[in-house]
């Protein structure tokens, strides 16, 4: 059966629908031995797929990690500098993306998949999906400046924030813990708003995106996703309320972290 190129290479792991689009629009996408134009399409049982010069593998079942992100990596499947990627620290034989990104010096919740479907859904604006982040800033906030913050800020750029939960936590010597719940996801965006309205950002931890939680897992432990977890994020209700499964951890400093048995098959 033909269907959209794009929708094609994102169940094959090459990212969301977006990033195969521009995959396509760079010319690095060949159908049958032709470079093709973005409103191509293809059936992926009877022709020959290349990206890169290098045939596609329509793949029969998915991968979802989560993994606690140190600071000082990078959320990316590669980086020109000598610093690691979010991909280093999770050694499976499958090509993973992360979803979505946390800068270079925030920590915490990263997914991890070669699901372009539900990259797609976390990512677009108009599922509205919530990511919550404890936040560390360096002085106590007064009660105008969290206003401020829950009802949106004007950034130097001319952005107007959505409106955010924000909460005191608690307090820490000088500053507070904040807890920051959005559904938007601009570069930079936590630290900007706090510089914004006098409340410098020492530190962030992403603690939950959507349904899915950071949990107990430590900095540079991963995990494979339960079956119920993977249908919360799609917005599926689980067919058998009573499954349960090993959340083992592995930790990136182990040469070969064994495989939970819970592999979700699509």
């Amino acid at each position: 059966m033909t269907e959209r190129l794009q929708k094609i290479l994102a169940r094959a792991g090459y990212g969301s629908r977006r990033a195969c689009e521009e995959l396509i629009a760079a010319g690095r996408v060949k159908v049958n031995g032709g470079i093709v134009i973005l409103g191509a399409k293809a059936d992926p049982e009877t022709d020959h797929i290349l990206v890169d010069g290098q045939e596609i593998k329509t793949l029969g079942s998915y991968v979802y990690i989560a993994l606690n992100k140190p600071r000082g990596v990078i959320s990316a499947v590669e980086t020109p500098d000598t610093r690691k990627t979010v991909c280093d620290l999770v050694e499976v034989k499958e090509r993973v993306y992360p979803v979505g990104r946390l800068d270079v010096d925030s920590e915490g919740l990263i997914l991890l998949t070669n699901d372009g479907e539900l990259t797609n859904r976390l990512t677009h604006p108009r599922y509205g999906h919530q990511k919550e982040y404890r936040v560390l800033v360096a002085r106590r906030p007064d009660d105008e400046q969290l206003a401020a913050w829950r009802r949106g800020v004007v950034l130097p750029d001319g952005y107007q924030t959505a409106p955010a939960q924000v909460t005191v936590e608690t307090t820490f010597g000088k500053g507070a813990w904040l807890r920051v719940t959005m559904g938007e996801g601009k570069k930079r965006q936590i630290r900007e708003v706090g510089a914004q309205i006098g409340l410098p950002v020492v530190r962030i931890i992403r603690i939950r995106i959507g349904t899915l939680k950071l949990g107990n897992l430590q900095p540079r432990q991963w995990r494979y996703l339960s079956p119920e977890e993977i249908l919360a994020l799609k917005g599926q209700a689980p067919k058998n309320k009573t499954l349960r499964t090993n959340h083992k951890t592995n930790s990136s400093k182990n040469k070969k972290p064994s495989r939970p048995t819970h592999h979700s098959r699509k």
